[in-house]
């Protein structure tokens, strides 16, 4: 994916102002920065929930700016939103089911829930209970699973370690980098819990008042702390 001098807001209020940077296939890459930067906005612009005011995103070499989500989606994008938000009065299985909706092959369906269920094994044991029913670290891999129902080509996750146990962290860190490792799936992640994120991903970004104002590797960035007080306070 390529993101061009992309720009958007909400009303008439700027978010992101000419935003220019790039995730090639099979990467792992993370955008950090403080609350307000504009991290979900920019999530939200490159799946077509928002529309963009200016700029290009290229995707697949194919200018997806102007293209509504459920396109996007079909081409292999897909997001988890932040807060593992899920259907709480549907079973885990109906909600993967929601998941695969641009799909039209019942096979490839059950195929993609198979790599869900292998993924996250806890998923399979709960499929016919309640998504309300799940602890906070099982919802949120329900979230990713229903996100991977369409086998996605580019997977954005909007922090997805919020208000979960650093143990848990740790494991959904670790699922991340393994759907990369083995399936090539490349990641784009907005994490405020930069040291867990830090461990998995090649290269970061720097958003700061709606600015990409840093690229550097995660190790540089970790061990200078003038940069990282700098950016990330």
């Amino acid at each position: 994916m390529s993101v061009d001098a992309v720009s958007t807001g909400y009303h008439k209020k700027i978010v992101l102002d000419g935003v220019t940077f790039h995730v090639g296939e099979g990467e792992r890459v993370a955008v950090v920065g403080r609350n307000g930067a504009g991290k979900s906005t920019l999530l939200q612009t490159l799946l077509g929930v928002l529309p963009a005011w200016g700029g290009q995103i290229v995707y697949l070499g194919s200018d997806v700016t102007h293209r509504p989500p459920q396109e996007r989606v079909r081409s292999g994008m897909a997001l988890v939103p932040q807060g593992g938000r899920v259907f709480a009065n549907l079973t885990v299985r109906e909600n993967l089911e929601l998941g695969a909706y641009v799909v039209r092959d019942p096979g490839a369906v059950a195929r993609a829930r198979s790599l869900v269920y292998e993924t996250f094994p806890r998923l399979g044991e709960r499929a016919a209970q309640r998504a309300g029913t799940l602890s906070g670290g099982e919802r949120q891999m329900l979230a990713i699973g229903r996100a991977l129902m369409v086998r996605p080509k580019l997977l954005m996750l909007d922090e997805p370690s919020s208000g979960l146990a650093p143990i848990v962290v740790r494991e959904l860190m670790e699922k991340i980098h393994g759907l990369s490792a083995s399936l090539g799936t490349t990641i784009l992640m907005v994490e405020q819990n930069v040291r867990e994120a830090f461990k998995i991903v090649e290269r970061v970004y720097v958003l700061k008042l709606g600015k990409i104002v840093l690229e550097e590797q995660p190790d540089v960035l970790l061990r200078d702390d003038r940069l990282r007080k700098a950016y990330l306070g």
